[in-house]
């Protein structure tokens, strides 16, 4: 398959994509984990696959890494069906499963020259620390893997898939378990990646990490696509604008509010109130200025990535469509 036409691109002829899903499904008997799906991730892009649990992308992503075979439609990866040919690729790809472990007694330098032999590749010692390096673990290639941190840990992991200089990179919720600092380091090592022309695929259940990390994303529920987008568009598609938080106002608060013709909703002890268009937010907040009640603090906050989650597979599941 080569340049093809492409109406997300304005209906341009662009370069094949690293990444091209077409009809694809994968059925177990009478569950449909993956129904007919379609994406595709080109080349030097933060692509985010999202979905709660039992959604099918981990299935989805099985496939695309050629450990499952799909039921049925289109798979490529590198431009190979993965279905015939994932043996050419798969010195060019890397992944970093979630449950990657490291081995416990091998240092970081000869973890990652062992994980090259294991792939039938030969690492110099300058290859070796340049990876080590690129991870940031260059003060910790002597320290047995067993005493390294969650963070670092998940830093070799990534360095381990890199061997090799793969094309495409799986991530598959490479920050679970580690604390806000370590996370944030990952993000920079992650954003390095990319910026050094890699093309990531991204699982993760974190949707500040796919709002800050992802350029395209695409959420999954019950073995489909239930929406598309950069973050930045899916939040102007189905977010509720901005809001603004009386914080501690209670139900006092929201009687007041309400009394006052603003709708309004209570938010555990806190009102929130929504201002759909950002030009209205002057008037509002002048207008709940005004209202005596008491509060501990007024401030505002924008739709998230969580928000648009929270309502597409919120009403996906109110659907009452059998979950696969």
């Amino acid at each position: 398959m080569g340049p093809r036409w492409s109406p997300r691109r304005g209906g341009n002829l662009t370069a094949e994509p690293v990444i091209d899903v077409r009809g694809l499904t994968k059925h177990y008997a009478d569950i449909k984990a993956v129904d007919g799906i379609s994406f595709e991730v080109e080349k030097g892009q933060m692509f985010a696959l999202l979905g709660p649990n039992g959604a099918g992308k981990t299935t989805t992503v099985e496939i695309l890494e050629g450990l499952r075979d799909p039921t049925s439609g289109e798979a490529r990866v590198l431009g190979v069906d993965v279905r015939k040919g994932y043996r050419k690729i798969r010195n060019r790809v890397g992944v970093l499963p979630q449950d990657f472990e490291p081995f416990d007694r091998l240092k970081p330098r000869e973890a990652v020259a062992y994980w090259a032999k294991l792939f039938d590749r030969t690492l110099t010692k300058e290859e070796v620390a340049g990876l080590i390096r690129t991870v940031g673990l260059a003060d910790r290639a002597d320290t047995l893997a067993m005493n390294l941190s969650g963070g670092e840990k998940r830093r070799l992991g990534i360095a381990m898939s890199l061997v090799g200089k793969p094309k495409l990179v799986f991530l598959d919720e490479p920050t679970t378990g580690l604390d806000p600092g370590a996370r944030r380091e990952l993000w920079g090592l992650i954003r390095q990646l990319k910026s050094e022309g890699t093309t990531i695929l991204l699982t993760t259940h974190y949707l500040d990490e796919a709002e800050q990390l992802a350029d395209d994303v695409a959420i999954m529920n019950h073995g489909k696509i239930v929406a598309r987008g950069s973050p930045a568009n899916l939040i102007t598609q189905f977010g509720a604008g901005a809001v603004i938080v009386l914080a501690g106002a209670g139900d006092a608060g929201l009687q007041a509010v309400s009394q006052r013709g603003v709708d309004a909703e209570l938010n555990g002890s806190d009102v929130w109130v929504r201002v759909p268009i950002a030009s209205d937010m002057r008037g509002m907040l002048e207008k709940l200025a005004a209202i005596d009640t008491p509060v501990t603090e007024i401030y505002t906050k924008r739709a998230s990535l969580e928000d648009v989650f929270l309502k597409v597979v919120g009403a996906r599941m109110q659907e009452g469509v059998l979950a696969a």
